[in-house]
């Protein structure tokens, strides 16, 4: 097997991706371009994102294969993101212009081609940065822009994930509540990067109340508490109220956590999405949560990528065989 490839293709709501993993689940190549969102703005429509995945795609092929000469010869097969999660109904059009590539890269090579969502593409990127949970069934924390959940996962006969949802957020997303926060305060949009650097400059306590009942949690409030200390204290409050937004995420999902080990008596938890990649919401959790075995993807692959699918293709090929390589690297 040293000598398979495995390609994986992901195009999400702001971030174009390929990837490549060899046959012992090492990332040879992880290719990624950000979509690009107007000073100001909180995101792209559908059609202006399929705009730039389909402009994007082939510089972004054109540069994992120059990072894998011998793909062509020794690709194995290939697997793509079709819609956000697993769920009846989940659908976004920007994941057809992953989905055109994938299947004629496949009739053109003659490789299989996996189809799998964006959701549980992260798992895998998770599970093989993060060495575990080794376990057949865990919890999984999956935080971004368009996803605040806390899902039950169990790995299946035919090394599927099984996803059950058990709670999550009741109105904004966590992404949603440090962007839109983060653009109020004249950041970049995606705002998480910039958010979490300015937070690390404060250094004046500053509290926003979190919220959770019974696998719920909301961002609302905080949204609108942060707002209101901005316009009062202005230029000044910028770096007290990133880390109070930051803090505020935190203690939320912290909450939901712990809620969802009471009603499934599971600790080992897999911690997803690019709002996992904050390193203050990494301490926070790791300080609230002693009792959990938290399992954080590495940053780079918490963020939107296609290694998950590349890693799922893997599996999907090499069942057990490839599954050890994930957990041992």
């Amino acid at each position: 097997m040293s000598e398979a490839y495995f390609l994986g293709i992901d195009t999400s709501n702001y971030t174009t991706s390929a990837a490549v993993v060899d046959g012992r689940a090492q990332v040879v190549a992880n290719i990624r371009q950000l979509l690009p969102v107007q000073t100001g703005q909180r995101g792209l429509r559908q059609s202006e994102a399929l705009f730039w995945h389909i402009k994007n795609l082939p510089s972004i092929m054109s540069r994992a294969a120059a990072a894998v000469p011998s793909l062509r010869q020794c690709l194995k097969a290939c697997a793509v993101t079709t819609a956000p999660r697993p769920a009846e109904g989940s659908y976004m059009p920007v994941f057809l212009a992953g989905v055109s590539a994938a299947k004629c890269l496949s009739s053109a090579f003659a490789v299989p081609c996996y189809e799998l969502t964006h959701q549980e593409n992260h798992l895998w990127a998770g599970l093989l940065s993060a060495g575990g949970p080794k376990t057949e069934r865990f919890l999984a924390l999956h935080l971004s822009g368009g996803t605040s959940e806390v899902l039950e996962v169990a790995v299946t006969g035919d090394y599927r994930l099984r996803i059950n949802c058990l709670g999550g957020s009741a109105d904004l997303h966590a992404g949603q509540l440090i962007d839109r926060i983060g653009v109020a305060m004249g950041l970049p949009f995606p705002a998480g990067p910039s958010l979490e650097r300015l937070a690390l400059a404060s250094n004046r306590p500053v509290t926003i109340p979190s919220y959770h009942q019974e696998g719920k949690i909301s961002f609302s409030g905080a949204e609108a508490a942060a707002m209101r200390l901005l316009k009062a204290q202005g230029e000044a409050a910028k770096a007290d109220v990133a880390r109070a937004v930051l803090l505020n995420v935190a203690r939320a999902v912290a909450k939901l956590l712990a809620w969802a080990v009471k009603q499934t008596a599971v600790n080992q938890v897999l911690l997803v999405g690019g709002v996992c990649a904050n390193s203050l919401i990494r301490a926070e959790l790791v300080d609230g949560l002693p009792e959990l075995n938290l399992h954080f993807a590495a940053p780079e692959l918490s963020v939107d990528n296609a290694v998950g699918a590349a890693v799922f293709a893997g599996v999907s090929v090499s069942g057990p065989v490839y599954l050890r390589h994930v957990f041992s690297t």
